[in-house]
């Protein structure tokens, strides 16, 4: 059954804080929802500070947000907590790397994801995207999760496009072992609150080290047997890794850190824009008005064929709503950073070994920095109005921005202008999203919704 929705509401929300946690309630929310540690003063002010173990500062302030992702990037590494939650999974990848060892894999890497080699991996995702539309028609007029279609969807594109569709490749053993490293070891245990390092076992991480085994040994039978055939033509992103060269050094990644670069960009890949698109079909739901909108304009442009890369600059509507939905539900919604040095952020002063958080979900949210910031409003992105460069930080900032927010983009926009051409979509009732938040800001239950044919 369909579900009204009252024009003047808002979408979903996670509930914040009022009331201090303390160290047993921090860590209990932290397991179950990291979203569920952000104070509600996030959303009211420009930084709040505590401890809880160790000190933490969260910023929601835009000058002291560029000073620790532009102007001081060396001084705030990724967090000791961030690098026990992803190491044993991706290694010294371009995710978690530091210093020179970081900047040497970013320029090797760096052309896989030039605007003209993401262009070249448009037809995949047009594919893709005439797929999952085949899929969800096929379904009928019964209800259906739609993040779990782009689950499938953004994987078989991240798959053709890292893997160029090898035939060895198992992608459901590798889907399962990347869930099941994230439910299993991707929670923050009460070593990692307590500030214990690395080397100290994480009883969670030990359990899922089979599935990581599965993960690597599967990536590293890619590489070998890509390393013993020709390149393709136009070469995907495993190619274009292994021809990568750091043009100041001519340094040249070997096969271990090409598989932890190769994972982070499978997991990362289509996790976050599978994401993106799940959330952004239920914002579209919930605000028929919108959702005629955009359709309109993507049955103007695109008629009855799947959307392509050429498109993209005659889709403004749906951008407008992909940035609205990384505004909303933003797949990382809290970075966590370690200060090295002493500092002033927001004239507070920042010591050595302070954990520095930047709440990506509260400060898309903070009453100081949008108008009606709850509110769904995808016109906010409209080209000519204003927004502050950092408080919109779906990839991040500085040199270590998202290498591949290109890449998303370009197949969130294909993917959503080819559903919103076809279909209309509409809520169902009992069955709203719970935002939750252990690695990636997760639609809990999934995103049901019927898809109407237009």
């Amino acid at each position: 059954m369909a579900l009204p929705i009252p024009a003047d509401s808002e979408p979903v929300k996670a509930p914040l804080v009022t009331q201090p946690l303390g160290f047993f309630g921090s860590l209990r929310a932290a397991r179950t929802n990291l979203l569920g540690i952000l104070p509600e003063l996030a959303v009211r002010q420009p930084m709040v500070s505590g401890k809880t173990g160790v000190r933490w500062h969260m910023v929601m302030d835009p000058k002291a947000l560029r000073r620790i992702l532009l102007e001081k990037v060396e001084d705030y590494p990724k967090s000791v907590v961030t690098k026990n939650l992803l190491r044993p999974a991706i290694g010294d990848s371009l995710f978690v790397a530091e210093g020179q060892h970081w900047r040497w894999q970013r320029r090797a890497a760096a052309p896989a994801f030039s605007p003209r080699n993401i262009a070249n991996l448009a037809p995949v995702m047009t594919a893709a995207a005439e797929a999952a539309a085949e899929r969800i028609a096929q379904a009928g007029p019964r209800a259906v999760d739609v993040y779990a279609e782009m689950v499938r969807t953004t994987f078989d594109v991240i798959s053709d496009t890292t893997l160029s569709g090898e035939k060895r490749f198992d992608r459901k053993a590798m889907h399962r072992a990347i869930d099941n490293y994230i439910d299993i070891a991707g929670r923050v245990s009460v070593f990692d609150l307590m500030g214990l390092p690395g080397w100290v076992p994480r009883p969670g991480r030990i359990v899922s080290g089979n599935a990581v085994a599965r993960m690597k040994q599967v990536a590293d039978d890619a590489i070998r047997d890509r390393r013993e055939t020709q390149a393709h033509t136009p070469p995907d992103l495993l190619d274009l890794l292994i021809a990568g060269e750091d043009p100041e050094t001519q340094r040249r990644m070997r096969t271990p850190e090409i598989r932890d670069n190769l994972l982070t960009f499978i997991v990362a890949g289509h996790e976050t824009t599978a994401l993106t698109l799940g959330w952004a079909l239920y914002l579209c739901a919930f605000a028929p008005d919108i959702q005629s909108d955009v359709a309109e304009e993507a049955k103007a442009v695109l008629g009855t064929r799947a959307a392509t890369a050429a498109d993209i600059p005659n889709l403004p509507r749906t951008r407008e709503i992909v940035d609205e939905a990384l505004r909303l539900y933003p797949p990382a919604g809290l970075l966590s950073r370690t200060a090295l040095a002493e500092d002033e952020l927001g004239g507070r002063q920042i010591r050595p070994g302070d954990t520095v958080m930047v709440p990506i979900y509260a400060l898309h949210r903070n009453r100081l920095l949008w108008d009606r910031p709850d509110a769904f409003d995808p016109a906010r992105f409209r080209e000519g109005v204003p927004v502050d460069r950092y408080a919109y930080l779906p990839f991040g900032d500085g040199p270590r921005i998202c290498i591949g927010a290109g890449f998303a983009l370009q197949e969130a926009v294909i993917i959503l202008a080819t559903l919103l051409a076809r279909f209309r979509f509409r809520p169902v009732a009992g069955r709203t999203p719970k935002p939750v938040m252990i690695i990636t800001l997760r639609p809990e239950g999934g995103v049901w919704l019927t898809a109407e044919p237009i």
